[in-house]
């Protein structure tokens, strides 16, 4: 990572980490060959959290690393927390970088009287002393402009096209979409893949039941192709297990399923380890207990992305270059 060792010794980064994924946090320390900050953090009895930093923060660069694992709604608030005791500890700037960015499906409203809470979202981290915000593979782009500030949204599509071509390349591979709302994202894919065939399932959701979707139909060629299925979460696994199988009904020859985000609530795992595919490709944005791990799950790390994205925040240099490949 040649953007890491041209790091200027004499500026002040600082690294902070919440309790939600501290793994995750110090990988992405090691890579910048920083400590992280210590931090004293705890519940109270009655579930509020206290949150002190063990070292001063005046005039910073802070970089504030919380990826909004379960229980959602705690770490949503610890990071908020920190943000506000860097803020009035005088920190320089404050970078708030968001693995998984919470909320995030709540982009719109589908009925009426229903709230928007990925922009609420927003609003909270400006309203708490953001100056800008870092994650990855939001679930759609359009969040990035919720937030009155600079946004850098970042792509885990370089990390796993990478394994997906190593593993896969020489097979004829086909690119599925779970439906076809995110088949801009599948048409990156096929870009990615060297132009492989597109296809999407058909399915229809009740928005009445969440987490409840029915897959209809494959639309596109699949037949006796590798089929990889691409989202940007598994949360409970129906609606990616219901269209796996739905690909092999339909003639495929195997199913690679690829998410960025493990959300993995509910029967998710018990649903993936019996599922049709050969493999799920996961990254580590959220937290893998041993429990959730099973023989055909692959854990690719994010931390090189998220480090290189904090050099160049810090560098004042260009993250977009960071996908020119």
């Amino acid at each position: 990572m040649s953007s890491l060792s041209k790091r200027t010794p004499t500026r002040n980064m600082l690294l902070f980490s919440g309790r939600s994924h501290p793994t995750l946090a110090q990988e992405v320390a090691d890579l910048l060959e920083v400590d992280l900050v210590p931090t004293t953090a705890y519940d109270f009895a009655n579930g509020e959290i206290y949150v002190r930093f063990d070292e001063s923060v005046r005039g910073c660069d802070a970089f504030v690393l919380q990826s909004h694992a379960a229980p959602i709604n705690d770490a949503i608030m610890e990071q908020l927390i920190m943000i506000d005791a860097l803020k009035r500890a005088s920190a320089k700037r404050i970078t708030v970088i968001l693995p998984f960015y919470g909320y995030a499906r709540q982009d719109k409203k589908h009925l009426g009287r229903e709230p928007i809470s990925a922009r609420l979202m927003a609003d909270l981290f400006l309203a708490a002393g953001a100056d800008r915000l870092m994650t990855v593979d939001l679930h759609t782009a359009q969040i990035q402009g919720f937030f009155d500030g600079p946004v850098d949204h970042l792509l885990a599509m370089p990390i796993l096209t990478r394994h997906v071509k190593k593993r896969y390349g020489k097979k004829p591979l086909s690119v599925v979409s779970p439906d076809a709302g995110r088949i801009k994202v599948a048409e990156s894919w096929a870009n990615a893949l060297g132009g492989a065939p597109l296809a999407f399932i058909h399915k229809t959701r009740d928005p009445r039941k969440p987490n409840e979707s029915k897959a209809n139909r494959v639309v596109g060629d699949v037949e006796g192709r590798t089929c990889i299925l691409v989202d940007d979460l598994i949360d409970t696994g129906g609606t990616i297990v219901q269209a796996a199988e739905a690909l092999m009904e339909d003639g495929a020859e195997d199913v690679v399923i690829v998410a960025t985000h493990a959300v993995f609530s509910g029967p998710a795992v018990d649903r993936l380890k019996n599922s049709t595919a050969c493999e799920v490709i996961v990254t580590n944005t959220l937290p893998i207990a041993e429990d959730q791990r099973f023989d055909k799950l692959t854990v690719l790390s994010i931390a090189p992305l998220l480090a290189q994205a904090t050099a160049a925040v810090f560098e004042e240099g260009s993250v977009t270059s960071l996908f020119k490949s």
